[in-house]
């Protein structure tokens, strides 16, 4: 039986797919970016690429599935649970590229020397993967048993196998308030987020520091050094604080559904939190665009050699020479 939707819905899935149509190309053009400009080889551009894959896969996954989600049709428990998971191993794989990037600036500015002996290739893509595999298991705990089902059984008398039971599919059916209040966010999004927030204000003390004192470093003009790491660094927690302030909302109207009850969130609050949450992925290429030079001379090469109807032919030219 067809699903109607009403005025409400079709204005959110409209706005979804804006969101989407934002974050998709955008991302995509952040890696695009990365791969044809070798300035932006380095171990920080790495962890960007993958928060830009985690963002491509919420405009192109999360949000249709978010889409199904508020429709609400009628699924078995556990189809719904995969339908609702990815967002939980999106968001962990955000929270985990947004610490390496943090630390991988903190390294560049405490050790300057010997950052790239530290730093390698091999060792950035060692931490990539196991950012992911850490997102996967702690955004699949649901699927592993800490959801919802013997809860909806219990207070729906029901004694059906797994197979037999449908529901109506909505997030909060099938996910537990006690996963997303005390281990998604008490454990793996509120501690990460205060550790990065301790990092990058050690970051910024140590290059004002270095630039006040005007000590050595790897290079021969310490001022031009340290300065570039402190605008790079403004730029990257920039990044942090529009993560923060997009999901904090989501995660705060979980802690008022979890430990007051009774309490009624409007519904118009929660959408907006959603949004947010959403709208976060289409951000950071925004940012990267207007912040960090190197990636501006990047997408403009794009623009000029795959988009003008006249191609530049001086554009590979300029970014050799301005990218670095």
């Amino acid at each position: 039986m067809a699903h109607s939707v009403s005025a409400f819905q079709a204005a959110y899935i409209s706005i979804e797919v804006l969101i989407a149509l934002v974050s998709v190309p955008g991302n995509i053009l952040v890696i695009w970016a990365v791969k044809m400009n070798q300035a932006l080889r380095d171990a920080t551009f790495s962890f960007i690429v993958s928060l830009a894959v985690a963002d491509v896969a919420v405009g192109a996954l999360v949000i249709p599935l978010a889409i199904i989600i508020n429709i609400g049709p009628q699924t078995e428990f556990y189809s719904c649970l995969m339908v609702a998971c990815p967002v939980l191993i999106l968001t962990e794989s955000s929270i985990l590229a947004l610490l390496a990037i943090a630390v991988d600036r903190y390294l560049r500015v405490k050790i300057p020397v010997s950052y790239k002996s530290v730093v390698t290739p091999r060792r950035a893509a060692v931490a990539i993967a196991c950012c992911w595999i850490v997102s996967f298991l702690v955004g699949l705990t649901p699927m592993f048993g800490w959801n919802n089902l013997n809860k909806m059984r219990r207070t729906q008398e029901l004694n059906a196998s797994h197979t037999e039971f449908v529901i109506k599919c909505q997030f909060e059916t099938v996910i537990s308030m006690e996963y997303m209040v005390y281990f998604n966010f008490f454990v793996w999004v509120l501690p990460p987020l205060l550790l990065m927030l301790f990092i990058y204000l050690e970051v910024f003390n140590l290059i004002r520091k270095q630039l006040n004192k005007k000590v050595s470093s790897s290079s021969n003009d310490p001022q031009k050094y340290y300065g570039k790491e402190l605008k790079i660094a403004k730029s990257l927690a920039l990044v942090l604080f529009l993560f923060a302030l997009s999901w904090l909302p989501l995660h705060i109207l979980n802690c008022i559904t979890l430990f007051c009850p009774s309490c009624e969130t409007p519904h118009i609050l929660t959408y907006i939190a959603i949004f947010l949450t959403h709208g976060n992925s289409a951000m950071n290429p925004i940012v990267y665009a207007f912040r960090i030079k190197k990636f501006r001379t990047a997408f403009l090469q794009i623009w000029n050699q795959y988009f003008c109807c006249k191609t530049n032919k001086n554009a590979r030219t300029t970014t050799a020479e301005t990218g670095n």
